[in-house]
């Protein structure tokens, strides 16, 4: 525990410390990933305390996680302001409603609702409106987002329809079960965790007295990941406040990947207008990853469209060098599973714990081809947020069938009539469960129970193009065997898990895999905003990373299949071969697989793969790419200039504040020693020599480079805009 108050800033960077220090009037947080948000707002909190100028009881903060509650609350008793409440905003509100309940309304409060499934699907039967298990589960997701952004049953279509929302059934029949569910709920004396907000706004609107007691208790309000609040929550946040405006929030708008349960980035980005003089503090030193990383993260927020984009944080690493990014192309998903897990272990073999591993992919349904990869080489892993593949009840419902076939035999069930081989007839008795040859519309349940059945049915092809002889029998019982070895107790492992579920994670190495189009962007992503959040969605994923970080995609689904994928738009320009954006955020591509794609270079397009401007070989290294030549090639290197190259970098680094990579990085200015440019163009065509750079550097290294000094400027204005680069 820190000895005094002025103790608690000791080890904060400057931005940091402005966010401790900033205890008065409205403060706004921008806070880029791995830049020590959660350690800037508990030593803000914690100084507050220590200095006397914040009471601990009257200090709330709230988050949007049990776990990140803890987190804080663990973090302020060890700065000595254990009195803190850090809670969620439901537990805030719960907590609050069943004090204020006997006197706002009287009597006992309502029965909390712990699981609303089975009373939406009564009221779904009630309606006379069937639901199978996985429309049930994305009818209550409906429900939940109507109530968080605080629509009535009667407004369900029209809202949903206002937002673009892929409704899984007719809105009106959702709007029906929607009314009913509330109806079955007021007989039956119970309210769901939605109501712990909306009652507890009512009570603090309509009860001024009740409203002031909660204020006069909270003097003080921090609000984390607010770039998630849902328009409900806000408003609760609004009353609890009243006209003050003691409110520090923390967020950052890249990082918006909930949007369709609600959140919107809108009261992050809007702070300004409705706080005019609120003290605003940009956190961009990231701690997390190394310059490679943050580099990939930079350039692909670089293209990024929109109202979030335009309030996009340039992070500057504050970690050494490590390896470069890895980009990888498979014929096939299996090649990309395989290859992946190899990866995996040889980095286990280098030391890296497994622990520090994770595969991240777009949807659950991709999991089992992992699982399986790794499970063939003994490489331990976990899932996150999600069923092993073969415990999902849709797998093991699909596994009892197929079972119940092959018993029965080909020529005995009706089911098998017509289908000659086995991945046909696993196809046939699939299709009885909701499997079709076309993935369903929209997002949800009914897609994750659809793409967990293509995949048993792409396993049978597999299966049974590595032994044609094989029978339904044979391949239930490779299923059986396969979800034997995968249900093996495993406290040690590589992590498995969505990209959604790993938000708040990180690792020391990321595997983000099948970064195909169709995929990455999600194909129900339509408009201009749904692609957008998936680019955010990919944004977490490249920052979960410390410092191993790879980036795969599959040409074709099956092996020997046609190889018509292509990797998603967003690597564009960042990755080796391929072009940059084209203005207005739509990618040129580069055709499947990007071959034959453009390779970005400072603004100049170069046709073809990039090769050894000595040897011709074709280079893949992202270093050897800079250099335009192969590492162990001869260099035309004029290793004066280099020198004085270095020294003019350093002063620059000196003047700007920042670590020297900020300014040229080695290769960077490796290259340019080697090419001795003479003009701005040929300046510019140096990878590494964007505009920026070229509009403050340029005359100080074309001076260089023609044996002359450099013009005494001052550079020292804000670079927070700046992106070290690989």
């Amino acid at each position: 525990m820190p000895a005094s108050a002025d103790a608690v800033l000791d080890g904060l960077d400057p931005e940091q410390r402005e966010v401790a220090t900033a205890l008065s009037g409205p403060v706004c947080v921008l806070a880029g990933a791995g830049t020590g948000k959660t350690r800037a707002i508990t030593h803000r909190i914690a100084y507050g305390v220590r200095s006397g100028v914040l009471q601990p009881a009257s200090v709330l903060a709230v988050t949007f996680t049990n776990r990140a509650a803890g987190e804080m609350r663990g973090r302020l008793r060890q700065l000595g302001a254990g009195g803190v409440q850090a809670r969620t905003f439901h537990s805030a509100a719960l907590r609050q409603l069943q004090y204020f309940w006997p006197k706002a309304v009287g009597g006992d409060m309502p029965r909390l609702l712990e699981r609303k499934v089975q009373v939406v699907a009564e009221a779904a039967a009630r309606c006379r409106v069937r639901l199978d298990r996985n429309e049930l589960r994305d009818v209550t997701g409906e429900i939940e987002w109507a109530k968080v952004t605080q629509t009535v049953p009667e407004d369900y279509p029209a809202a949903a329809a206002k937002c673009g929302r892929e409704a899984p059934r007719d809105p009106a029949e959702i709007a029906r079960v929607y009314g009913m569910y509330e109806q079955l709920k007021r007989e039956r004396g119970t309210i769901d965790f939605e109501d712990v907000l909306l009652l507890t706004v009512g009570v603090l609107q309509d009860r001024h007295d009740i409203a002031e007691t909660v204020r006069r208790q909270y003097q003080h309000f921090v609000v984390d990941e607010y770039q998630d609040v849902s328009p409900l929550q806000q408003r609760l946040l609004e009353l609890w406040l009243g006209d003050r405006d003691t409110l520090c929030v923390v967020g950052d708008a890249s990082q918006t990947i909930y949007s369709f349960t609600g959140a919107t980035p809108d009261h992050l980005l809007n702070f300004r207008v409705r706080h005019p003089n609120a003290t605003v503090v940009k956190l961009v030193r990231d701690y997390r990853s190394t310059p490679q990383v943050v580099h990939l993260a930079n350039g692909l927020l670089s293209a990024a469209r929109g109202r979030a984009a335009e309030s996009r944080l340039e992070l500057i690493s504050q970690r050494d060098a490590g390896p470069e990014p890895v980009f990888a192309e498979y014929a096939d998903e299996p090649a990309e599973a395989e290859g992946t897990a190899r990866r995996v272990k040889e980095l286990i073999a280098s030391g890296v714990p497994a622990s520090e591993i994770a595969i991240l992919y777009r949807i659950n349904a991709q999991s089992e081809v992992y699982e399986q990869a790794l499970a063939d080489i003994g490489v331990p892993y976990q899932l996150r947020g999600a069923e092993r593949f073969f415990e999902r009840p849709e797998v093991r419902e699909a596994g009892l069938l197929l079972r119940g076939a092959a018993r029965a035999g080909h020529h005995s069930d009706p089911q098998l009539a017509g289908a000659e081989d086995v991945p046909a007839q696993v196809r046939a008795v699939l299709s009885t469960r909701g499997w079709t040859p076309e993935p369903p519309a929209g997002s949800g349940a009914v897609r994750d129970r659809w793409e967990s059945l293509a995949a048993l049915v792409r396993l049978a092809e597999d299966f049974v193009r590595a032994r044609p002889q094989a029978t339904l029998s044979d391949l239930v019982a490779e299923l059986d065997e396969r979800a034997s070895a995968q249900h093996a107790p495993t406290v040690e492992g590589v992590t498995l898990a969505s990209l959604h579920a790993a938000k708040g994670l990180e690792w020391d190495a990321v595997f983000l895999v099948g970064l195909a189009e169709g995929m990455m962007p999600i194909t129900y992503a339509k408009t201009d905003e749904q692609v957008e959040e998936e680019r955010r969605l990919l944004y977490v994923g490249v920052t979960r990373a410390r410092a191993h970080l790879s980036l795969t995609w599959a040409l074709s689904r099956t092996p020997g299949g046609r190889p018509s994928r292509r990797p998603t738009r967003f690597l564009n320009g960042l990755r080796p071969g391929s072009a940059a954006p084209r203005p207005g955020g739509l990618s040129s591509g580069a055709g499947p697989g990007g071959r034959g794609g453009v390779e970005r270079g400072g603004g100049r397009a170069r046709r073809g793969p990039a090769r050894c401007r000595v040897c011709g070989r074709t280079l893949t290294d992202a270093g050897e790419i800079k250099l335009m030549r192969c590492e162990d090639c001869p260099s035309e290197l004029d290793e004066a200039l280099y020198e004085r190259l270095r020294d003019w970098r350093a002063e620059q680094a000196r003047i700007l504040g920042q670590p020297a990579f900020c300014v040229f990085t080695d290769k960077t200015l490796l290259a340019i020693a080697e090419a001795v440019p003479g003009t701005e163009s040929e300046l510019a065509s140096i990878s590494g020599v964007g505009g920026r750079k070229l509009g403050r550097f340029g005359a100080d290294v074309l001076a260089l480079c023609a044996g002359d000094e450099p013009a005494s400027e001052d550079v020292s204005q804000d670079t927070s805009e700046e992106s070290p680069e690989k």
